[in-house]
């Protein structure tokens, strides 16, 4: 039997053998050989309540070996469209310092972005965003789609301006984005006050609180955001406490009278064929799941995400 190096992994071995990279996907030994690369960021810094998304990544690992090669509905087939590759976590020099860890995440896409691979990052708490949104709109503001309970615009907390509940705010601060070519979808739950939904309403950004996906469906909604978007660059940032806790008790800010499973999948299914240039899924907190029925849950939909990147690749 010949040997045969880890950094190739057998996508049909037992799922239960193999090392455990995003899904199945081989490790990446050069930049030049990635269309996409998907990788960890194993940060929650800026969390602003209930540690646990740092360990995301490697239950996200662990529980994306369930997924197959082929889409059970579109039968599209993402490693047969692009060249897809674990290029592994992202390496930290100061995790203790929210923008010194920021400014680590931001050079590691860089890295990829400068190679023409699109970055699709497993986090980790929901800034990380700022950085990767970074990487990828160095040439103007790009638009946005983010799936969450929560805008995350609300401005300083505790004295930063970089925690998880704020990087949407940061990036039009920062050119990244536009806010008039931004929707915020599955947006719910109390706050202390009107902030963070007020600036995103008054820089002009689409928001659909949960109650209207909900009446509307999530086809219709992604109808919408596909004709909002049309053919600007767009980012994709999903904050899997979009699910009810049904669905995805393991994360730090559940909100009830979410998104099924369902409806998320029909809502990432009706977003395709947009000109993406990165993507993200985090929040995931295994330490708060009940089993590993979130981490699950963020495998399968990061797979839904893999196969918009495909598409877009495969469109070139």
């Amino acid at each position: 039997m010949s040997f045969r190096p880890p950094s190739t992994p057998d996508r049909f071995a037992p799922r239960f053998s193999e090392v455990a990279t995003f899904m199945r996907a081989p490790l990446a030994a050069t930049l030049e050989e990635a269309d996409i690369g998907i990788f960890g960021i194993p940060y929650d810094g800026a969390l602003t309540h209930r540690a646990g998304a740092r360990q995301g990544p490697r239950e996200v690992r662990n529980q994306s070996s369930l997924m197959r090669a082929v889409h059970h509905v579109t039968r599209m087939a993402p490693f047969e469209l692009a060249e897809v590759r674990d290029m592994g976590d992202v390496p930290f020099t100061g995790i203790f310092d929210i923008e010194t860890a920021h400014n680590d995440i931001a050079a590691f896409a860089n890295k990829l972005v400068s190679k023409d691979v699109i970055p699709f990052g497993i986090g980790g708490d929901h800034s990380v965003s700022l950085p990767l949104l970074r990487a990828v709109a160095q040439d103007g503001p790009i638009a946005l789609i983010h799936v969450d309970a929560h805008t995350d615009t609300q401005d300083e907390f505790q004295g930063s301006k970089f925690h998880h509940g704020a990087p949407f705010r940061r990036a039009v601060e920062e050119n990244l984005i536009d806010p008039k070519a931004t929707i915020q979808i599955g947006i719910r739950g109390t706050q202390n006050n009107t902030e963070g939904w007020d600036y995103s309403a008054e820089t002009g950004m689409r928001v659909i609180f949960c109650e209207e996906l909900h009446a509307k469906g999530a086809e219709a909604i992604a109808t919408e955001t596909r004709a909002l978007v049309g053919d600007r660059p767009v980012y994709l940032t999903f904050d899997i406490d979009c699910l009810d806790p049904v669905y995805a008790p393991g994360t730090g800010t559940p909100e009830i009278g979410g998104m099924t499973t369902h409806q998320a999948q029909v809502l990432l299914r009706g977003l395709n064929a947009l000109d993406y240039v990165g993507a993200d899924l985090v929040e995931v907190s295994p330490p708060l799941d009940n089993g590993t029925g979130t981490s699950l849950a963020g495998a399968a939909l990061a797979f839904e995400i893999l196969c918009l990147l495909a598409q877009k690749v495969g469109q070139k």
